[in-house]
This record gives C-alpha cells, sequence and structure tokens, in this order.
C-alpha cells in the first residue's frame, strides 16, 4: 500500500509526511513514487493547508533510488522522467514545504530536499549526489542542486561526488540552518512553520509564484536529456560495475588502484 511508505499526519494547516522505508533507508522505489505522486495531488487541491514538512522515518531523510529497482531501456525514461515531475510537482505546491533532515539525504533525497521551498537539517545530517560512483548521472536533481547552491558548488557536489556534513552543507547554501539533533530539529520546525502561518496563504501562495517566474528551475528540454542521459548510463556497463561494488562494499573496477 502506498499509505505504508509514505506516512500522513494532519496538523491543522499543516501536513507533515514521512517516508517510511527506513530499513532501506526510505530509498525511492516504485510505491514511493507513486505516494509522493498522489501527495503532491493531493496538496495541490487542498488550500486549507498552509504548509508541508517532508521527513523520514528511522534517522534518515532519503537514501535516493533503491538500487534493487533500477531499471533499463522505456522503464528507466519512464521512472527518470516521474523523478522529474515530482520534483517539479512538490516545488509548485502552493503551500510553504519544508524539508526536515536527519541522516542521509542522498541522490534523489538529495534532489526531494533541494525542490523544497526550505530545509533544516540536524548534526548528523550528510548530503551526497553519487551518482557517477555507481556508472549513474545525477540528471533530474541537478537543476535543483544548482538552484539551491549555485552552479559552482552543483558542478563539484555531482562531479566529486562526496558527502558533505550539515555545516558543510549549511555553508554552502544546501540548508538554510542545522539543529543540534533530531529534537532540536524539530523544535526548529515547529518554530519556522509558527512564522509561516502568520502570513496569509493566498499572500504566500502568490509570492512563490513570483519566485518561480524569476526563471525556470528546469530549462526547456533538459528534464528529456536527463531521462535520456539516465537510461543510457543505467543499460551500461559502467552502472552494472558500480552498482555491484556498490552492494559488496568495495572500489568500482574504474576506481580500483
Amino acid at each position: 500500500m502506498h499509505e505504508d511508505v509514505l506516512l500522513r499526519v494532519r496538523d491543522g494547516a499543516v501536513l507533515r509526511a514521512t517516508l517510511n522505508r527506513p530499513a532501506k533507508r526510505n530509498a525511492l522505489n516504485g510505491a514511493v513514487f507513486a505516494a509522493l505522486e498522489a501527495l503532491i495531488a493531493d496538496c495541490a487541491q487542498d488550500r486549507s493547508l498552509r504548509g508541508v514538512v517532508l521527513a523520514g522515518a528511522g534517522g534518515h531523510f532519503c537514501a535516493g533510488l533503491d538500487l534493487a529497482e533500477l531499471v533499463e531501456g522505456e522503464a528507466a525514461l519512464a521512472r527518470n522522467r516521474r523523478m522529474g515531475a515530482i520534483l517539479a510537482g512538490l516545488s509548485a505546491l502552493p503551500q510553504v514545504v519544508i524539508a526536515q533532515i536527519t541522516g542521509a539525504a542522498h541522490a534523489g533525497g538529495l534532489g526531494l530536499a533541494c525542490a523544497a521551498d526550505l530545509v533544516f537539517a540536524s548534526a548528523d545530517a550528510r548530503f551526497a549526489a553519487p551518482e557517477t560512483r555507481r556508472g549513474l548521472v545525477a540528471a533530474q536533481i541537478l537543476p535543483w542542486i544548482a538552484r539551491r547552491t549555485g552552479r559552482s558548488e552543483a558542478a563539484r557536489l555531482v562531479l566529486q561526488a562526496h558527502v558533505v556534513g550539515a555545516a558543510e552543507a549549511a555553508r554552502i547554501g544546501l540548508v538554510h540552518a542545522v539543529a543540534e539533533d533530531a529534537a532540536a530539529l524539530a523544535t526548529l520546525v515547529d518554530q519556522v512553520l509558527a512564522d509561516v502561518l502568520q502570513g496569509a496563504p493566498e499572500a504566500l501562495a502568490e509570492t512563490k509564484i513570483l519566485l518561480a517566474a524569476l526563471g525556470p528551475v528546469v530549462p526547456e528540454g533538459y528534464g528529456e536529456a536527463g531521462a535520456q542521459a539516465f537510461a543510457k548510463c543505467a543499460a551500461g556497463g559502467e552502472a552494472a560495475e558500480g552498482i555491484l561494488a556498490f552492494r559488496e562494499k568495495r572500489l568500482p573496477a574504474w576506481a580500483a588502484r
């Protein structure tokens, strides 16, 4: 059931949505994609909602795509297109969307964080776009990272593919503020929500429209080019070796010394 992988709790004018695959560090699979699509569709129609908080269960936000469900060919194209649509839909919601990050926010999880309006993290949070280390590409998430950090820092994240801690993430603009631990993070998010709820609903929604009008996050044609690039890499030998190396906890052949 889609409800099992994305828990929703209504708190007045705020909806708290929690990715709920803790054994998989809340990795994205088909069920999670469907649950996120349903969440976005519902929130887009519910103007009584003022804020949406996206978090992860079990100490992690989201580790990215579940590599056990990596597909090739037309299925890879469709999956990557869906990811792009989810990021765009999340960003376009009339509500203020807050990402509440603990633990890992990697790959697609990093994309979800960057598509939110506001991002807050606990001190143990870590961020990465490790796709090239798996023989893949950070396709649909790249424009959203670049929006958050600027092109130069985005280039470093997707090319070096290293893990960034919470303090560094704050320095480069990935997150707005860092809290000491998960409890302090929850308090911080509540404080931010209290401020947000002081804003008029339609004024907030119109402000988001104006922010979007400053320029498109995803250039025309990029989404399809990204999907094609991801599908090409997913079907290649590098992805097969990179994913196998990841599962075997070793360096891939191209990185071995």
